[in-house]
């Protein structure tokens, strides 16, 4: 989906985005960071695992790891890493491209905390190249995830 497909979805939601795109892409969260000239902890990772079998995003901070078996105790199940096919099949994006938001089906989400300690978070706009703005607020409004510790 090109980035500008994804921002009619977000409009959809009620949120305006100024879309950035990076031709030399920002394939890590550190790349993104150095594109944005922002620090690495406002990226926003969308990761996607499974919990029990089941999908589940992780909006992570770009400073942070996501600890998978405190995350996993917390939720009550057992977390393992999603597959390429998997990502795609519940996000309608591919690796390096997932967005926060606006996928193919409804995710059960968790946010990790320290994205909620910054003014401004970045998150990628369904390529590995493009990215938005996005308040923690909104972030959290419009995703409908649990915030949680999810780092190491």
């Amino acid at each position: 989906m090109a980035a500008a497909d994804y921002a009619e979805r977000l409009r959809a939601l009620g949120l305006e985005v100024d879309i950035r795109e990076f031709p030399e892409g920002t394939h890590t969260a550190q790349d993104a960071a150095d594109a944005i000239g922002c620090p690495v902890a406002a990226i926003v990772k969308s990761l996607v695992f499974t919990l029990d079998g089941e999908p589940l995003l992780a909006l992570v901070s770009g400073a942070n790891r996501v600890d998978t078996d405190a995350l996993g105790a917390r939720l009550g199940g057992t977390l393992g890493k999603a597959d390429a096919r998997t990502v795609k099949e519940a996000t309608g994006f591919s690796i390096g491209g997932v967005p926060p938001l606006a996928h193919a089906t409804p995710l059960r989400t968790v946010i990790d905390e320290d994205l909620l300690q910054l003014e401004v978070l970045w998150a990628a706009a369904g390529t590995a190249s493009s990215v938005f703005a996005i308040s923690p607020d909104d972030l959290v409004r419009l995703a409908g995830g649990e915030v949680l510790p999810v780092s190491r």
